[in-house]
C-alpha cells in the first residue's frame, strides 16, 4: 500500500526549495519509486497534475533534457485561485447544521461528489465532480463510519459499582469459588442468510445465499445464552430456538454446572454471577430471581449476583471474552442450520487457550410468566449494602422435612 502521507510529508519539506521542474521531476521519482498506482498517489499527495507528472517521467528517462523553465507565475492556476469563495462554499455544505435547514440543500442526502458539486455549481462555481475529492482532502476530510462511543448518562454511582464487582471477584477467585459472567448474545437468523464478514473460498464461488432475510418459519431464530467461566476462560453456550426468558437464562447456567462447572469446581458451595442490567438476566426481573432460586435449592449453592450499572453492558467479560470469538469464528459463513450454530459456536478458540461447549436447547419457553409478590416473599434473597437491586445472594431454602 503507497503511504501518501509520506510523500506528501517530502514534498512538503522541499517545495520551497524547488522550481516547476523540479517539482515536476520529484512528483515524478515519487510515483516511479512507489510502483503500481504511483503516479494517482503522487497526484494525490503534491497536487501536481497527471499530465505533469506523466511528462516528469519522460525527462526522467531521458539523457539529456533542455532545461526550459516557465517565467515565475506560468502555468494553469488552482482552482482555488481562480475562485477564492469554492472552498468557504464547500466546507458550509459539509458542516452540520440544524435539520430542515432550508439554507443547507444537502442536509437530507448523503453528501457524495456528483451532489456536492451539483450543489457548488448552484451557488454559481464552475467545478466538477472529480475535482471534489482534492478540495475535500484540502479541507481534511474523510469517509468515515458510526463510532459506537456514547454510553448515555452515567450512573452516580457507575465507579463504586465496578469497584464493588472487582473486590467481590477476586475474593471469590481467591476462595477457590467459580464466577461467571452471563449474557445473551445477538439473535440469529436460521438458514441461507448473509452473515457479516469475509473468509477464504476459491476464486469466483461465493457462499449463495437468500436476498431477502426474511425468517424461515420452520427454523426461526437461534437464541445464543452464553456462560463464561472467568478463571477458567472456558465458555458453555445454550442455543435456544423458543424465547429468551429468564427461565432459558438460568437452566442455561444450570448446563453450564452439568457439563462443566462441577468437574472444575468439585467442593464449590458459592457462585457468583455476573449480568448486564436488562434482558433476560435484568436486575428487575422477577422470574430471574425466582429460577435462580430454584437453582440454589437444587444446588445448595449460595448464588451472589452483581449486576453492571446502566449504560456499561459492553464491560462484562462475557462480550469481549467470548462473544466476540465466537462472532469473528464464524464471519462470512452462513448460518445455515441449528447444528451449524451449534459446531460453529463449539469450534471457537483463541490463542489464550479459550474452550468453549455449546448445546442445542429445544425446550420451549413461555412469555409473559406472572411472578407474585407471595412468590417474591418466599424467597431466601438478601441484598448488599452497596444498590441492593444491583446486588444479592440468594440462598438455598431450607428442605422441608419429610413426615
Amino acid at each position: 500500500m503507497i503511504d501518501e502521507t509520506a510523500i506528501r510529508e517530502r514534498y512538503e519539506a522541499m517545495v520551497s526549495r524547488l522550481d516547476e521542474r523540479g517539482r515536476r521531476l520529484f512528483a515524478a521519482a515519487e510515483a516511479r519509486t512507489a510502483g503500481y498506482g504511483g503516479v494517482s498517489a503522487a497526484m494525490r499527495a503534491t497536487g501536481i497534475a497527471r499530465s505533469t507528472i506523466n511528462r516528469g517521467l519522460k525527462e526522467l528517462d531521458a539523457r539529456d533534457v533542455a532545461r526550459t523553465i516557465r517565467r515565475e507565475g506560468g502555468g494553469r492556476h488552482s482552482l482555488t485561485q481562480k475562485d477564492p469563495t469554492l472552498l468557504d462554499d464547500l466546507r458550509k455544505l459539509l458542516e452540520p447544521a440544524t435539520v430542515g435547514d432550508p439554507m443547507r440543500p444537502l442536509i437530507w442526502v448523503s453528501k457524495s461528489h456528483a451532489k456536492l458539486a451539483s450543489a457548488l455549481r448552484d451557488r454559481g462555481h464552475s467545478v466538477s465532480a472529480s475535482r471534489i475529492p482534492q478540495l475535500l482532502e484540502r479541507l481534511g476530510y474523510r469517509r468515515q463510519v458510526n463510532r459506537k462511543t456514547r454510553e448515555g448518562a452515567g450512573h452516580p454511582d457507575r465507579d463504586a459499582q465496578f469497584e464493588h464487582i472487582n473486590a467481590q471477584v477476586l475474593a471469590f477467585q481467591a476462595a477457590g469459588q467459580p464466577v461467571i459472567s452471563v449474557d445473551t448474545k445477538k439473535k440469529e437468523l436460521v438458514g441461507d442468510y448473509k452473515n457479516a464478514g469475509s473468509d477464504y473460498r476459491p476464486a469466483g464461488r461465493p457462499d449463495k445465499v437468500n436476498v431477502h432475510d426474511f425468517a424461515d418459519k420452520e427454523l426461526g431464530k437461534a437464541i445464543p445464552y452464553g456462560v463464561y467461566d472467568v478463571a477458567a476462560n472456558a465458555g458453555c453456550v445454550s442455543v435456544g430456538i423458543d424465547h429468551d426468558t429468564a427461565e432459558f437464562a438460568v437452566n442455561a447456567v444450570r448446563r453450564w454446572r452439568e457439563i462443566m462447572g462441577r468437574e472444575r469446581y468439585p467442593t464449590a458451595n458459592r457462585l457468583m454471577i455476573t449480568a448486564d442490567g436488562g434482558g433476560s438476566n435484568g436486575s428487575r426481573v422477577r422470574l430471574w430471581k425466582v429460577e435462580l432460586q430454584k437453582l440454589a435449592d437444587e444446588t445448595e449453592l449460595t448464588i451472589s449476583v452483581c449486576h453492571y450499572p446502566p449504560g456499561s453492558s459492553k464491560w462484562n467479560k462475557i462480550e469481549h471474552r467470548l462473544f466476540c470469538h465466537i462472532t469473528q469464528n464464524w464471519r462470512g459463513r452462513p448460518l445455515s442450520s441449528r447444528q451449524a450454530i451449534v459446531e460453529l459456536i463449539g469450534a471457537t478458540t483463541t490463542k489464550t487457550g479459550l474452550i468453549v461447549r455449546c448445546e442445542l436447547d429445544e425446550k420451549p419457553y413461555a412469555k409473559g410468566v406472572k411472578v407474585s409478590d407471595a412468590e417474591m416473599a418466599a424467597l431466601n434473597i438478601k441484598g448488599d449494602a452497596l444498590h441492593p437491586q444491583w446486588n444479592y445472594t440468594i440462598s438455598p431454602r431450607p428442605r422441608q422435612a419429610s413426615g
